[in-house]
């Protein structure tokens, strides 16, 4: 069905409609356009436009709908109406008869158009600013993981002055934490609803539109119908933004190309993200680098072909900025799917220290550290940097490194050179110096990596924290702040217990058991079950566990949360409970219950109560009740792992 057949007299071409048809992109749009009306039919009945029954039968048609599309979104696809808002209308008609035409009175497709690509763009952002917050935490474990570790440092691709690997990785933290900002903007700036500016000119209606907005999870309304309804400025900033972390990532895939180069041979790339060649048995290419070096063009052409379709646009709408979302979903995703492919390069990487440590201590990369040398002996810079450079020619032709010439040859060049140069030459005088803030030094990197990991959590926390439960990009940024939680606890101090950890298992379970806490468990038990148990580490030693018992496909209890009484309230029970519903989110499990005496501690994870007489009778039989514990105060809760999904 056409929304606009009225005027015409005779149908568009089939050439024509193909090429005016918007549906097989937008169709990405149906929830928010379905969320949007839903909002829409609740202001025009405050005006009076519909009845009480009115509202209430096409909202639960509405709902109908929207439960259909998220189970099904390509049924979408099947239909030949030219956009996702016809589409809707159109079934929402077939729902309720007349209506369902009464849903638009005051609204334009315009506006609608507007709301729709702001409300996808706002949940997208959620997503994404998880992946980059994701990729910033993979490169600094890799960071740690390689914090002592020599790395050559290069300009003009030539080396220069020795650095940590654990340095070069916090670089791209850095670059990464921009990004992180830039996107931040741009969903701030966008958080504002141009729905109720219709076609161009304002609705006629008196429609309260900042509560509208608010229902909406708007921060704000619009203040000026022409350029709400024309405005696309939130897609070029983030494709701005896209692009920019595009290029950061391509320069990531350029350094790691050329370290993972058999001339460099730094590192050595996972089989996991690698290929072959089929011609010569002995290749193993970079190629998940190399694509991300690629597809960073693509999404650079996005941005330039949004920003030529703006450029010369009259007020207001006009249907050139319909070619506004193909680009825009392209482009998102395709940054999405390279952050996430950046992390698994990152996460799998093998740097070859013996080869970086060699490379660092070639092409006299300490050359300026006996410049220094010689200005800490009231030598000016100046003349220091000419004698070093006629040492360094000496050593090439002598063939050998500088800190292998001779007291006697270095004093040919400046008499104020002493025994006491060797200690400023070795590469860990070198890195050892670099303590200002900023630099390559070792304690440098480790506070480095401490300062952005909980600059990170502030960030997310204080976004949280602006309107719980009302604003869907902070909803979003919940969901990212669970999943940071639950990787933090992954790499920061759990991991699945092994059969030498059953011993300490055993033990603190059988404390917290005696003490009335839990349940007791033999130590055959736990051997028996410890594939299922994670531990909890605090420099080397285990102070926590809990286990994870799957009872069918897409349902787990958790068991057994038990931490050491001296580290108790460090964290240590909250990650070991992230890392299970992380655990349980790869796989695939629906819910993961829990039976406790002390709910609040796990409602701040998430859980929520349950009747407990809903639980299968072989969950309350393996359950049985604590010999010190009253039963009427054990309560059930649940975790619908869903909320951990992308």
């Amino acid at each position: 069905m056409s929304l606009w057949g009225g005027r015409f007299k005779e149908k568009a071409s089939v050439q024509f409609k193909k090429f005016n048809d918007s549906l097989p992109v937008d169709y990405r749009m149906a929830v928010q356009d379905i969320v949007g009306s839903i909002a829409w039919a609740g202001a025009i009945h405050k005006v009076g436009v519909l009845s009480d029954d009115e509202l209430v039968n096409l909202q639960n048609a509405l709902n109908e709908l929207k439960a259909s599309v998220e189970q099904n979104p390509n049924q979408i696809l099947e239909s030949d109406a030219e956009d996702i808002h016809s589409w809707v209308e159109t079934q929402l008609i077939e729902k309720t008869g007349d209506l369902g035409k009464k849903l638009h009175t005051g609204r334009s497709r315009n506006d609608q158009v507007a709301t729709d690509l702001k409300l996808w763009c706002k949940e997208t952002g959620g997503d994404l600013l998880f992946a980059l917050v994701n990729l910033q935490q993979a490169m600094m474990n890799l960071a740690e993981r390689e914090k002592g570790t020599v790395l050559p440092g290069y300009t003009h691709l030539q080396r220069a002055q020795p650095v940590t690997f654990g340095h070069w990785c916090l670089a791209y933290v850095e670059m990464f934490n921009r990004d992180i900002g830039r996107l931040k903007d741009a969903l701030y700036r966008l958080d504002v609803s141009p729905l109720g500016s219709g076609a161009l000119a304002g609705t006629a209606y008196p429609i309260d539109r900042k509560t509208l907005a608010h229902n909406l999870g708007f921060r704000a309304a619009t203040m000026n119908s022409l350029d709400a309804v024309s405005d696309r400025d939130h897609v070029i900033e983030l494709l701005a933004s896209a692009s920019i972390s595009m290029m950061h990532l391509s320069r990531f895939a350029e350094d790691l190309i050329f370290y993972n180069s058999g001339e460099a041979g730094f590192v050595e790339m996972s089989d996991l993200v690698s290929s072959g060649s089929s011609l010569m048995p002995q290749k193993k290419n970079p190629d998940a680098c190399e694509l991300i070096r690629g597809k960073t063009g693509r999404v650079v052409g996005s941005l330039a072909g949004m920003l030529t379709t703006m450029k010369a646009l009259s007020l207001a709408y006009n249907k050139d900025m319909q070619e506004d979302k193909e680009g825009l979903f392209d482009a998102l995703d395709t940054w999405l799917e390279c952050m996430e492919m950046a992390v698994l390069v990152a996460d799998g990487l093998k740097v070859n220290r013996s080869r970086t440590l060699a490379a660092a201590q070639q092409g006299y990369a300490n050359a300026t550290e006996l410049a220094d040398y010689l200005v800490s002996k009231d030598i000016p810079f100046r003349e220091a940097h000419h004698i070093v450079g006629e040492v360094v020619l000496a050593a090439i032709e002598k063939g050998c490194p500088l800190e292998d010439l001779t007291l006697t040859q270095l004093q040919t060049f400046s008499g104020k050179i002493g025994q006491d140069v060797y200690q400023h030459l070795s590469i860990e005088s070198t890195l050892d110096k670099r303590e200002a803030l900023g630099g390559t030094s070792r304690s440098q990197v480790e506070q480095a990596i401490a300062n952005i990991q909980s600059g990170n959590e502030e960030i997310l926390n204080e976004q949280v924290a602006g309107a719980p439960g009302k604003h869907q990009v902070n909803v979003a940024l919940q969901q990212v702040k669970q999943r940071l939680d639950a990787q933090r606890a992954a790499v920061m101090s759990v991991r699945r217990a092994r059969m030498s950890d059953v011993e300490k298992i055993h033990q603190l379970v059988d404390y917290w058991a005696n003490e009335g806490e839990i349940l007791p468990r033999t130590q055959e038990n736990i051997i028996h079950d410890v594939q299922n148990f994670v531990v909890a580490e605090i420099g080397g030693e285990v102070v926590g566990c809990a286990s994870l018992y799957i009872y069918q496909k897409g349902l787990a209890e958790i068991r057994s949360v038990v931490v050491d009484k001296e580290f108790h309230r460090q964290g240590q029970g909250k990650a070991l409970v992230q890392y299970l519903l992380e655990f349980a989110n790869q796989m695939e499990l629906k819910t993961v219950i829990v039976l406790t005496y002390i709910p609040d501690y796990f409602s701040a994870l998430g859980f929520g109560l349950i009747d407990k007489s809903s639980l299968a009778d072989n969950i309350i039989e393996d359950s049985d009740q604590s010999a010190n514990k009253n039963p009427n105060e054990e309560v059930a809760m649940e975790y619908i792992v869903d909320r951990l999904e992308k």
